[in-house]
């Protein structure tokens, strides 16, 4: 038997392991988001000590995170002089409230008829959690190389983890960073992320009036702040639904095309609903920005009444593309908002966050190794795909080791997993086939570098 067919047969043995330890970290709510309670998050991240001991990394550990939650570590020692590979996954979960619609229990792991585990977090990202612990756990007492593991417990709200990481380089140096936060278009396809977008953030207030007035007697003639807000957040794209903000950059993707059925199917895009913007899909999700509007305070219907709004305040997020300068970028969206004044309204933008884009550096030899990997353990060619995504902790790894590489893979497939969203799922299998690819890339990456 093959390497690859050995760790296969081994990863399958694993298997049932590997699914129950899954099912339990999906049973623990870990929403890191303020105003949730902290105590499951808390939990979480020592089950995630607990789940790396079990594996063999005998000091995880927690590490304080000034002003957030706790990450978990740990470093397991290779042969001297082999490079050092940090493996990444993150602990906390989004939110998973009633009106999202799900069919399920979003904290109590469900299979359904088609094989998949559905619940919270069972893509994103515990999925990334037990591939590192079954790497360990294949790989043994004789590992090819030096290992950090890295657990982070606040990535889907606003990390304090980059600026911990940036304070103490030496401690998260490595050769190579594997991201087990992202994944292919479908099962058993496999994809190597190449391009992630940054994610920027802000809010805007708009206000007009200095306080409620009834819209019978006022309306016609007083603006009220909904209207204005209406009115700048209509300049925002053009009439094909391009974003249009000047000093924002676009790009070209020239990797692999994005699937349109996949694309189609994993958007829940509503049977004759047309797409945004101009050009390829591809370019239009990797490769241009796009602006969103992700909530806003003002009364829900059934507060509504007969007044005239006098502020109203949303949050939007900016996708940008790799290459761009994200400061920049925040800076070109601020700008635009406040020029917008329709009425003479009064206009606040405030900073919320400028999470940075990032490209893969092809070239470096861990990217051969770890397309090597995936090839052999999916038995087909491996993509170079695009991701809309963001992953800001990687522009933290690339500032402390600048010529490590950055290798951006796992299960949270673009077509079913439905990652943030309503009936969130993972597929078993795939999560058996990327443990032995991290495993045959470590290897693989070990044995280059020692040749």
């Amino acid at each position: 038997m093959s390497e690859s067919e050995d760790l296969t047969a081994a990863a399958a043995a694993l298997m049932p392991d590997v699914l129950e330890r899954l099912e339990t970290l999906v049973r623990i709510p870990s929403v890191a988001f303020p105003g949730f309670d902290p105590q499951p998050v808390a939990q979480m991240g020592q089950a995630v000590v607990d789940l790396f001991k079990a594996a063999g990394a005998s000091n995880a550990e927690l590490l304080d995170v000034p002003d957030g939650y706790p990450c978990v570590y740990a470093e397991m020692e290779g042969p001297e002089g082999s490079p050092t590979v940090l493996l990444y996954a993150h602990y906390d979960v989004q939110p998973a409230p009633a009106s999202q619609g799900w069919s399920s229990e979003p904290f109590e792991p469900t299979t359904k008829a088609d094989g998949r585990i559905y619940g919270r977090g069972a893509a994103d990202d515990k999925s990334g959690l037990v591939i590192n612990y079954a790497t360990l756990k294949l790989l043994g007492e004789q590992l090819p190389c030096h290992i950090k593991l890295l657990s982070e417990g606040e990535e889907e709200t606003i990390s304090h983890l980059e600026q911990f990481v940036e304070d103490n380089p030496e401690r998260f140096a490595c050769d190579v960073a594997v991201i087990a936060d992202i994944g292919p278009q479908e099962v058993g396809r496999p994809g190597l992320t190449t391009a992630l977008r940054g994610d920027v953030a802000c809010t805007l207030t708009v206000r007009t009036l200095a306080n409620p007035v009834h819209s019978g007697m006022f309306g016609g003639a007083a603006p009220d702040a909904m209207t204005a807000m209406i009115r700048i957040l209509d300049t925002l794209h053009d009439e094909n639904g391009d974003t249009v903000i000047p000093g924002v950059d676009s790009g070209h993707w020239s990797g692999a095309d994005m699937d349109e059925p996949v694309y189609r199917s994993g958007s829940s895009i509503l049977p004759g609903v047309d797409y945004l913007g101009t050009g390829s899909l591809s370019d239009r999700i990797w490769m241009k920005p796009s602006v969103t509007v992700l909530g806003m305070d003002l009364p829900s219907t059934a507060e509504a009444s007969n007044v005239l709004l006098p502020e109203v305040t949303a949050r939007l997020s900016m996708r940008i593309v790799p290459g761009a300068d994200a400061d920049a970028q925040l800076d070109a969206l601020m700008d635009h908002l406040r020029s917008q004044r329709p009425w003479n309204c009064e206009v606040t933008v405030e900073k919320v966050k400028a999470g940075h884009p990032f490209a893969v550096d092809e070239s470096h030899p861990a990217i051969a190794a770890a397309i090597d990997a995936l090839g052999e353990a999916y038995g087909s060619s491996v993509e170079s795909i695009g991701s809309g995504a963001s992953i800001p902790l990687v522009a933290s790894l690339q500032k402390i080791a600048p010529k490590a590489a950055i290798v951006l893979w796992g299960v949270e497939d673009t077509k079913q997993s439905r990652i943030h969203a309503s009936d969130e799922s993972v597929d078993p299998e795939e999560i058996q086939r990327m443990i032995v690819a991290q495993t045959l890339f470590l290897r693989k990456f070990a044995s280059a570098g020692a040749s």
